[in-house]
């Protein structure tokens, strides 16, 4: 299954670069694809804004995976950024957990499966509203791939 959220649709440039990570599916992680994907970004020239915009974004990313694929068991993330020569930055957060059931409904603000938790349903709603282009593709008990995509370098909307 696959859903697309778009607030614009540009054509990308030509691949300047591309980084792949593996890390373990844990919390304590979270704060380290932030920084990767910090430093990353950072040849693009990116605002301040921008910049807090992405990792931000690939936070709830990386968290959605933590807290909802892997329930009570080991797993990994794989990270992917690409960056392009129109200063448009791609990242690929995927899993292979338990996959979503439902993607379109999941990326319902306040929609949660952990009810009586914490959680608020809120983790696509921010990745969409500090993104250019959020898509998710999941398959039951294969896994989850959400890509990221953002135009840098204090581009105008």
């Amino acid at each position: 299954m696959e859903l697309t959220k778009q607030k614009k649709t540009a054509k990308r440039g030509v691949k300047t670069n591309e980084l792949t990570i593996k890390l373990p599916a844990i919390s304590e992680n979270e704060a380290v694809a932030r920084a990767i994907v910090g430093a990353f970004a950072a040849r693009l020239d990116p605002t301040l804004e921008e910049l807090a915009d992405i990792r931000c974004a690939v936070s709830e990313a990386v968290t959605n995976s933590v807290v909802h694929a892997y329930k009570e068991r080991e797993g990994s993330l794989y990270i992917t950024m690409r960056s392009y020569d129109d200063k448009t930055l791609k990242i690929t957060v995927k899993d292979t957990g338990k996959g979503i059931e439902n993607v379109k409904r999941a990326m319902e603000p306040m929609f949660t499966t952990e009810s009586g938790t914490e959680r608020s349903g809120m983790g696509f709603a921010v990745m969409q509203s500090f993104t250019d282009d959020v898509r998710v593709r999941s398959a039951l008990g294969k896994g989850t791939t959400v890509t990221l995509t953002k135009r840098m370098g204090g581009t105008e909307e």
